[in-house]
């Protein structure tokens, strides 16, 4: 029976569509055509959407110590996983497609979307520079799709920039407690912190003058995140309590893509929020502390450090820093909080880390979730962490408080440098 006319001018369509995609791909396939997309489609997006799907893509990092595999950090809607496929970039040779290995990483406190790593294994032949993942192996519209430049290509052992850097997972709600920040980052400095990195969601415009200052002074980086413009956030950690897709604005993404950022960059990464710092009590420095921590322990990779709540709402009786030049400045003045609450032996008391970000391999907030090397729980009298924040045993009375005045031995440094800073900053002349 003959087919009617219709269905040979469908046939015959699809067969040219066949043979247009053909040599359309394979002239994209050309090594030299594959780089120069792969140069023209590197993305300065600190966030991007893989194409029908829910899921985010963040960055993407050399992994040497799985042969150079590309591990990309990212973020997945953990009841709808799709295959993923990873197209590589390799410089002389095309691109590559490899199906992604998803792990998703085992805390995501309930909340639908969770942080996850996208494993892509690439030939030895294949000089990787860029990548972007795709939910079809095929490649036949590569060229309208965003890359992520792959970092960390060279291994460092040796001879890092910085020995300290700190990250801060989040700044979000229009945050603006500058004074606080200040005398935080000037604290850090005092104990030889050489770089701080933070990412942005919003911050109010006093802190905005402050975070210039820094970053033109080159001892802060900020990153963008605005991971609200893809996710409703979570303003909290417990998703029964607190709702939306992800944990308090993405913070374990944030935190895992900073130890890979600063993987080959520093020989130590302090992890912890931006009203903590880790201080020695033993130690004038960082560097003494953990020259003599890693003596003692050369097989510990996470340092794990207490977590010491001063309550914002008790006050030096003296008053001695309450200064006039700061009353009108916004945010906290921690050096009037030398009132800490007591352990409590019977409440589980939350750490943050300094790590050897070379040994971490995935991170949650208080721990780390899969490492090399081992842990170790610093003791509470060689080091802490001053936390000026609302009091979590707000019934005790002052007399139960403990005085703790360990940051008033930085004042004759600290003090200047505040001002100094806050005077270029325009809040005072």
């Amino acid at each position: 029976m003959e087919c009617p006319k219709k269905w040979k001018f469908l046939a015959l369509t699809v067969v040219i569509f066949v043979i247009f995609k053909f040599f359309v791909l394979r002239e994209y396939l050309r090594p030299e055509i594959a780089t120069r997309v792969c140069v023209s489609n590197l993305s300065n997006q600190p966030i991007l959407l893989v194409k029908d799907t829910k899921h985010l893509i963040i960055s993407a990092y050399k992994d040497h110590r799985i042969h150079g595999a590309v591990r990309i950090i990212s973020i997945m809607e953990r009841l709808h996983v799709k295959v993923l496929s990873c197209i590589v970039c390799c410089s002389q040779k095309g691109y590559v497609s490899a199906t992604a290995e998803v792990d998703m990483h085992s805390d995501n406190f309930g909340f639908p979307f969770v942080t996850t790593d996208l494993l892509c294994k690439t030939e030895p032949s294949c000089n990787a520079t860029a990548i972007t993942v795709v939910n079809t192996p095929y490649l036949s519209d590569i060229s309208s799709r965003s890359f992520l430049p792959i970092r960390n290509q060279k291994k460092v052992e040796n001879d890092f920039p910085y020995n300290f850097t700190v990250c801060i997972s989040n700044l979000f709600g229009d945050y603006n407690n500058v004074l606080q920040f200040v005398q935080t980052i000037e604290i850090y400095k005092i104990l030889g912190v050489q770089k701080v990195y933070i990412y942005n969601t919003s911050c109010g415009p006093d802190l905005e003058r402050v975070l210039q200052y820094y970053k033109e002074e080159g001892i802060l980086e900020v990153a963008p995140w605005p991971i609200d413009h893809f996710l409703n956030p979570s303003k909290g950690w417990n998703f029964q309590e607190h709702k939306g897709d992800i944990h308090y604005y993405g913070q374990l993404t944030t935190l895992n893509d900073c130890i890979y950022r600063n993987m080959y960059r520093s020989r130590y990464v302090l992890l912890n929020d931006i009203d903590e710092i880790i201080v020695p009590y033993q130690h004038a420095t960082l560097g003494l502390l953990m020259e003599d921590l890693q003596r003692q322990n050369p097989s510990v990779s996470v340092f794990l450090i207490e977590n010491h709540i001063f309550p914002k709402t008790v006050y030096d009786s003296d008053g001695r820093f309450s200064l006039p030049q700061w009353e009108k400045v916004p945010g906290v003045n921690i050096l009037e909080h030398i009132y800490r609450e007591p352990a409590r032996n019977y409440v589980f008391n939350p750490t943050k880390m300094i790590i050897n970000p070379r040994e971490v391999i995935q991170t949650s907030v208080h721990s780390v979730l899969k490492n090399f090397g081992d842990v170790f729980n610093v003791p509470f009298d060689v080091c802490r962490i001053v936390h000026v924040r609302i009091p979590l045993q707000g019934s005790l009375k002052k007399e139960e408080l403990i005085i703790d005045t360990k940051l008033w031995e930085y004042k004759k440094e600290l003090v200047p440098n505040v001002n100094h800073v806050l005077q270029k900053s325009g809040f005072y002349t």
